[in-house]
């Protein structure tokens, strides 16, 4: 209660102790009965107002905001967060603020931000979003290893899918990464595909062989757009990461390591045969790759959705609802923004 308060309070006492009414002495003070009372009741000393400002009874002073500062600061604890740093004065029988104290007084003078010798990580922005409408404009890449008999010793499985149609492109085992081989692979693919220039991006991690200097440059002669997901992130090259589960999760993957390279290829060669041609995809409605890679897929699904129809018809009693959805499947995206996946989340359900 403010001291102007208080004095107001006494002298209006004063006046009703000389018989003077209450309504009266208040009216002279300035103020109403109702304000009188309100400021006397006990549990109303504090300020109600919403906008007055106090100052905490525990407010730290200048002088032991500058202490935590220089102790924060010594060589001792200069690397060391509030969380190691305040258990280690403890430790000596000091204790100077609370953690939370130290992360507040710390943070107001910018020194929270990084505290080692080491150099902060730098901000990794999310690839952009790409789209493919059809065949041969997204491709995604990646290096997965295969066990050899030499136990430490494995062989390379160099791998590239194009998005849209789940196909799987082109593919090699080396026995060894390297650039160079990439940049063979890539050129063998374009020949194939009959890829232009600036039709294809190429997705992948950030790998030594995807950002070595003969790969890129093999991909500037071909036209082909380069495109790379953050360290470490594997949500960000999904398709390449989910096709290496699928290859070494499907029945056919052998029990034993490979015995050789060549044995290594020709397995690789029966499984992308049954890939894309036997292979049902659920995220392409169960077509073959090969089959949505040539455009097939949509007389397919038309054909299915005509054999359920006539089926619904022969017996409308058996469908509680309309038949399963054949419709071929539209565009796919590549790492796409927070609402546009939402909204294809939605559409699917």
């Amino acid at each position: 209660m403010s001291r102007e308060r208080k004095e107001i309070i006494t002298l209006v006492n004063e006046a009703c102790d000389a018989g003077s009414r209450q309504s009266k002495a208040c009216e002279c003070m300035g103020i109403s009965a109702k304000t009188f009372q309100r400021w006397c009741r006990p549990d109303n000393a504090r300020d109600g107002r919403l906008d007055a400002k106090h100052e905490p009874c525990n407010k730290l002073t200048e002088l032991e905001r500058q202490r935590i500062i220089k102790v924060a600061n010594e060589p001792e604890y200069a690397d060391l967060p509030p969380s190691k740093i305040v258990p280690k004065l403890a430790d000596k029988g000091i204790y100077i603020a609370s953690e939370s104290t130290y992360y507040r007084v710390l943070k107001d003078a910018n020194q929270l931000s990084h505290r080692q010798k080491a150099r902060p990580t730098r901000p990794r922005k999310k690839p952009r979003a790409l789209t493919a409408t059809g065949p041969n404009q997204i491709y995604s890449w990646d290096i997965t290893y295969l066990p050899t008999a030499v136990k430490g010793i494995f062989l390379y499985l160099y791998l590239v899918m194009d998005i849209y149609s789940r196909k799987i492109v082109g593919w090699q085992v080396y026995e060894e990464e390297s650039s160079a081989l990439a940049g063979e692979l890539m050129t063998d693919i374009c020949q194939r595909e009959g890829i232009l220039p600036d039709q294809v991006i190429l997705h992948s991690d950030n790998g030594s062989p995807m950002k070595g200097a003969t790969m890129l440059a093999t991909l500037q002669e071909l036209g082909v757009i380069p495109s790379f997901s953050r360290p470490s992130v594997s949500n960000d090259n999904p398709y390449s990461e989910s096709l290496f589960r699928t290859l070494k999760y499907c029945p056919a993957y052998p029990d034993r390591p490979f015995s050789d390279l060549l044995s290594a290829r020709t397995w690789v060669q029966r499984f992308v045969d049954w890939y894309n041609h036997e292979h049902l995809h659920s995220a392409i409605n169960f077509v073959a790759p090969e089959q949505r890679h040539r455009g097939l897929d949509v007389g397919i699904l038309a054909q299915r959705k005509q054999v359920y129809g006539q089926a619904k018809s022969n017996h409308p009693e058996r469908w509680s609802g309309d038949i399963r959805n054949w419709e071929p499947v539209g565009e796919v995206y590549l790492n796409p923004e927070k609402k546009q996946s939402e909204t294809e989340e939605k559409k699917a359900a």
